[in-house]
C-alpha cells in the first residue's frame, strides 16, 4: 500500500520522500521510523513518499499561504501549489479513481476518524494525505481534488501533519503481515466486534482470548502479580479460562462505561451484559 503525504513539514515524517525533481530521500528518525511502522516500510509492506509542497511555488519565498478574501484572522494554503503537486501524482480525476486511489483532506472540518474508516481505507492501493495548515486550506481544493475530509478528533491542531501519521500508523497495522498474529487487530479497542456464533460459549463468554464486541479492550495485567501493594484480580491466577473469559468481558463493558459509554449504544451486548451493566448503573436513566 502506498501512502503520498503532502507537506510544509516532510522532515516531521522521516519516511522516504520525493522532492520536486524526483530524487529520494532515505528512511530517516522522524515519527515513521519507529516501530511497527519502520518494519512494515523496510519489509516492503507498505511506502510512504512525502512531498515538500514549498516545492511547488514559483515566487523567491517559496509563499504557500495567503490571506483570507473577505478578510478575518490566519491565513489559507493557497490552491495553486497543491493543484500543481497532484497533478505530478498522475492520479485519476476526482470520481473516476474507483476503489485502487483516495485522496483526503486532513482538516479540522473532516469527518471523524475512527477505526472503521482506517478499514475502508487500508482496501485502497493508494491513499494520498494532503496536511492541512494555518486556517485551513482554499476550500477548490477540497471541491476539485479531494474525495474526503477528516478530522482525527474534535480539537485543532497546528497542522495536518500530526492527523496523517495518526491515519497511516492506524491503517498500516491493519495489512496484512503487518502485526504478529492475524487477528491481533480485531480483538482489542474498537476492533470489528464480529464474534461468529460459534466462538461463543452457552452463556455468551467469547471463547476467543478477547473480543471487543464494540468495547474498549479489557485491562491488562503482567507479572509480577504483586507489585507495589497491588496484586491482580483474583480470576487471572487461578487458571479456570471460563473464569478468566468472564472477568475479561465484564472489565471491559465497566472500562466502556467509565470511559466511553457512548459505545455502549451500540455495542453488541448480550442479556448477561446488560445485567451486569445494570449493576453498575447503566442506562443512567434506568430506574
Amino acid at each position: 500500500m502506498l501512502f503520498e503525504i503532502v507537506t510544509i513539514f516532510p522532515e516531521f515524517f522521516g519516511a522516504a520522500g520525493v522532492e520536486a525533481n524526483g530524487t529520494r530521500e532515505s528512511l530517516g528518525s522522524g515519527i515513521l521510523g519507529h516501530g511497527i511502522l519502520e518494519r512494515a516500510l523496510r519489509q516492503g509492506l507498505a511506502e510512504v513518499k512525502t512531498y515538500d509542497l514549498r516545492n511547488f511555488t514559483h515566487d523567491r519565498h517559496r509563499t504557500v499561504d495567503d490571506r483570507p478574501f473577505g478578510g478575518g484572522e490566519g491565513m489559507v494554503l493557497k490552491a495553486q501549489p497543491l493543484f500543481e503537486c497532484l497533478e505530478t501524482l498522475q492520479l485519476q480525476p476526482k470520481g473516476q479513481r474507483g476503489e485502487r486511489e483516495r485522496v483526503v483532506l486532513l482538516s479540522a472540518q473532516g469527518r471523524r476518524f475512527t477505526q472503521a474508516e482506517a478499514r475502508r481505507l487500508a482496501t485502497f492501493e493508494r491513499v494520498v494525505l494532503i496536511c492541512g495548515r494555518y486556517e485551513g486550506v482554499d476550500e477548490r481544493v477540497s471541491q476539485m481534488l479531494c474525495d474526503e475530509e477528516l478530522s482525527i478528533g474534535d480539537y485543532v491542531l497546528s497542522g495536518g501533519e500530526l492527523g496523517a501519521a495518526v491515519v497511516v500508523d492506524a491503517v498500516v497495522r491493519l495489512l496484512p503481515g503487518v502485526l504478529g498474529h492475524a487477528d491481533s487487530s480485531r480483538y482489542e479497542s474498537f476492533g470489528e466486534g464480529d464474534e461468529p456464533a460459534e466462538t461463543m460459549t452457552a452463556d455468551g463468554v467469547p471463547r476467543a482470548t478477547h473480543g471487543s464486541g464494540g468495547l474498549l479492550d479489557y485491562p491488562h495485567y503482567t507479572r509480577p502479580a504483586e507489585w507495589n501493594g497491588m496484586t491482580i484480580p483474583e480470576a487471572l491466577g487461578g487458571g479456570d479460562h471460563l473464569v478468566i473469559r468472564r472477568w475479561r468481558r465484564q472489565a471491559a463493558l465497566a472500562k466502556t462505561l467509565a470511559n466511553r459509554p457512548d459505545l455502549l449504544q451500540n455495542a453488541d451486548l448480550s442479556n448477561d451484559d446488560r445485567e451486569y451493566l445494570a449493576e453498575l448503573g447503566w442506562p443512567p436513566d434506568a430506574g
